[in-house]
């Protein structure tokens, strides 16, 4: 890119081919950008949200309407789109559930905030008036959050994370199933509760219905015994966790050796045979009767272990290996050699057992209590990811409200509650922020009215209507929402709509974030463009000015 200097004379400062979008065209770029993400999984928001059908490249199908999958599925390429997915990562990993509603709440706040652009107002002061709204959000939601007291609540938490996924009649029953889990799980750690949702293991079985997913006081490996003749359950077991191959090691060099009769041959095949021989006595020394092994196992070694009575699997994720290893209180061992009585885990019993028509290894009976498995069973494959999705959401919401101990109403109820106190709020703030707090506040509308919108309402009169029931000051009245069943409001504690507090304000803060972000950037300078790319799922064409793909 060439600049002059006034005689004439071009300046060489960027590369050629770069181009470079500034100012009031660049933030319209972003903006818009960012805005076609929000639009794209706003109609999935809400217990009557709409599904999304991706296919990749190779053909593969993922029908779901969970916000975050949408967003890692679909390819996007522009920058300022890709800001807006990380929320909705961000929004996944800190709560589980609202990654929908942080992405829409942030695609509105920039449509409020391009308004204003228009209007002469500076982005950092509109960026600013986000920031003391969203504090403001924040002390608000604190202020009208209730208690989480009991399994009751955290169940209703659990199945309103659940409301609009595949999940049909079976709702309740894995709301009872997600409550029961993480109560196993839930540890104190300096007083406060803590729930770490690896603790419990997710299987997948296709086949039977989706009642049929079973809870699991312990540990269940998705593999078999590797040898017909080793036991099919082992009571009082103790279990040697080992990480490296058991069979004959290569060597790390180019080698040949020469064998001029078969007598030689024989040595060697029986050294072979005394190797793997010795690997199953330093088993049998250590006192194991079970064996996981990570990598390998040599025929010879499967024959052995099933002579001695010992049940063995094979080629464990590392993952399962973690986890065997903290339920069962023994060590992951690398080096056969150093294998010791005290590296050995121990449970009631291992057993293997079938789940449609496949076999599986059940630990049960584990030293560490909060070793829980969870074996999701659903129709077909599209069926069950779907469930495990929604069981994914209900576990971690659950988690979130044990945690923090507060709970809000849901059905667009706390969102409505902030725009007006937001609006009265921005009276008392004065100055050009004062504009930015009121767009923040109209912007928070958004929730309800995509709500009503996806499920045939009108949203302009259900708004009204909210406002209405907010303003009447009664007992009750920030906790009324959309009641989709009759279309009118509700209240949402009444109606069994609760969501963690942690949800709300997580979605409020990243999505300001991102906003005041995007809003920020008044320059942006792209490199030379490369080869065509094809478009993402939905074929949307790619290509934008300056080399950067378009959004998908």
């Amino acid at each position: 890119m060439a600049y002059s200097l006034g005689q004439g004379q071009p300046i060489i400062v960027l590369k050629e081919g770069t181009e470079r979008t500034k100012n009031k065209e660049a933030q319209a770029n972003n903006i818009a950008a960012a805005r076609a993400i929000a639009d794209a999984v706003r109609s999935t928001l809400g217990p009557k949200g709409m599904d999304k059908m991706l296919v990749d490249t190779l053909g593969d199908v993922v029908i779901t309407n969970d916000g975050v999958t949408i967003l890692k599925e679909i390819d996007v390429q522009h920058p300022a789109a890709k800001m807006v997915v990380e929320v909705a990562k961000t929004q996944d990993a800190e709560c589980g559930d609202g990654t929908t509603t942080s992405v829409v709440v942030a695609g509105e706040l920039l449509k409020k905030a391009e308004a204003l652009i228009d209007q002469n107002i500076h982005p950092t002061v509109i960026a600013n008036g986000y920031r003391l709204a969203a504090a403001k959000a924040v002390e608000l939601l604190n202020d009208i959050a209730v208690d989480a007291k009991g399994d009751a609540t955290l169940k209703k938490v659990a199945m309103t994370a659940m409301t609009g996924k595949s999940v049909g009649a079976s709702r309740d029953y894995l709301a009872d199933l997600a409550v029961k889990a993480v109560k196993s799980v839930n540890e104190k750690r300096d007083g406060k509760d803590f729930v770490d949702i690896d603790n419990i293991k997710v299987e997948t079985k296709t086949g039977g219905a989706i009642a049929d997913t079973e809870l699991i006081n312990g540990l269940v490996i998705d593999k078999e015994k590797v040898h017909p003749r080793m036991p099919k359950k082992v009571e009082k077991a103790k279990i040697a966790i080992i990480s490296s191959a058991l069979e004959i090691k290569k060597t790390e060099v180019e080698a040949k050796i020469q064998i001029r009769d078969p007598a030689s041959m024989q040595r060697f095949l029986d050294e072979e045979e005394n190797t793997l021989k010795n690997m199953v006595e330093k088993i049998k020394a250590a006192g194991a009767n079970v064996v996981f092994c990570q990598k390998g196992m040599d025929d010879l070694v499967q024959h052995y272990l099933a002579k001695a009575g010992i049940y063995a699997c094979r080629r464990l994720r590392e993952s399962d290996m973690e986890k065997v290893a903290k339920a069962t209180g023994g060590n992951v061992v690398g080096n056969l050699d150093s294998l010791s009585k005290s590296d050995l885990g121990t449970a009631d019993a291992v057993e293997e057992r079938k789940i449609a028509e496949e076999a599986m290894t059940f630990i049960t009976g584990c030293k560490n209590p909060k070793a829980i498995s969870i074996i999701i069973r659903g129709g077909t494959k599209h069926v069950i990811d779907e469930v495990e999705r929604a069981l994914h959401d209900a576990l971690r919401v659950v988690g979130v409200a044990v945690e923090d101990g507060k709970v809000v109403a849901g059905g667009g109820a706390a969102e409505i509650e902030l725009s007006m106190k937001l609006a009265d709020f921005a009276s008392s703030v004065g100055g050009r922020e004062q504009l930015a707090i009121e767009a923040f506040a109209e912007a928070m509308e958004v929730i309800p009215w995509a709500i009503a919108e996806n499920a045939g309402l009108d949203p302009i009169d259900l708004v009204i209507q909210l406002k209405n029931a907010h303003e009447a000051k009664k007992k009750g009245a920030s906790a009324m929402g959309i009641d989709l069943a009759t279309g009118e409001p509700a209240n949402m504690l009444d109606a069994n709509v609760i969501e963690p507090l942690r949800v709300k304000t997580q979605a409020i803060e990243s999505a300001t974030e991102v906003a005041g972000m995007i809003l920020r950037i008044d320059d942006v300078i792209a490199s030379k463009k490369g080869p065509a790319m094809p478009g993402g799922p939905g074929g949307m064409p790619g290509g934008m000015p300056g080399g950067m793909p378009g959004m998908m």
